[in-house]
Order: C-alpha cells, then structure tokens, then sequence
C-alpha cells in the first residue's frame, strides 16, 4: 500500500517517517519543533511533526508511543494510540506525556513516536433487544483472572 507523505514548511530539512529496521512496524516520526521543548514531570504537551498524510480507503494510521523513550524518560503518549482517519489531511500532531520524573527535553528532529499503518473494517450496525449468551457474561475487569 502507499503512504503519501507531504512536507509542510515547519518539516524542512528534516526527513520523512522511516521504517529504522528491516521488520520495523512502525514508522518513526520526528518533532518538528522550531525550538527545544521542555516537558516537565506530569506535563502534556501537543508536538508537531510538519507532516500530513494521505491513507487509502480502508486504512488508519495508528501513532504510538516509542518503547525507548518510554522506558528511559517516561514519554508516551496520550490517546494512545492515536489514529489518524484516511480522509484526515491535517498536520499529524503528537500528544505527550511525562510520566517521569525529571525534565524532559524534545528537540527538533528527534524521533518522538513511532506510526503504524493498519487496515480498518467499518462495521455495519444493527440494533437488537438482546444478545446471544456466552460463557464469560458481562463478566470483565479481571473477572477471568480472578480466583
């Protein structure tokens, strides 16, 4: 499938999303921010990635959080993952959290998420008085852990 990707003026010079491994699922995205950007502990902040995208029919862009950043920094993100609707043509926007507990400093270029391109199924929808039984109930929360 083909990913259209085009370059909005705060991306100059700096790269498309990239697959970084031969088996990579995500495509990393970088900050596209004119000056560094300091997250504070507990702080959430949007980061632009200069990029807008254009999925085919039947596809979503899923942005989630990079497991180095989130395990050394305690960066996620939130609304993860966050999708991104084929017929979105706005800048990918990247919503972050520091659930660390120092400062954190994102500069432009660093790659801050990473983006996954997955296949979507619209369901049709019918309304019905009851549903079929199962085994499992309306049982959830852990209930199928529980002892």
């Amino acid at each position: 499938m083909e990913l259209k990707v085009k370059k909005l003026p705060n991306a100059e010079g700096l790269p498309v999303p990239t697959y970084e491994s031969e088996y990579a699922a995500g495509l990393d995205i970088r900050a596209a921010v004119d000056e560094s950007v300091t997250i504070n502990p507990g702080e959430r902040v949007m980061i632009p990635t200069g990029l807008a995208i254009a999925l085919p029919a039947g596809f979503e862009a899923q942005i989630r959080p990079r497991s180095g950043l989130a395990i050394r920094e305690g960066i996620t993100m939130l609304n993860s993952p966050g999708t991104i609707d084929a017929d979105y043509r706005g800048e990918v926007k990247l919503i972050v959290i520091n659930h660390g507990q120092e400062k954190v400093v994102i500069s432009r270029g660093d790659r801050v998420a990473q983006m996954v391109i997955a296949p979507v199924v619209q369901a049709t929808i019918t309304e019905v008085d009851e549903l079929s039984d199962t085994s499992r109930g309306a049982g959830g929360f852990g209930s199928t852990g529980a002892n």
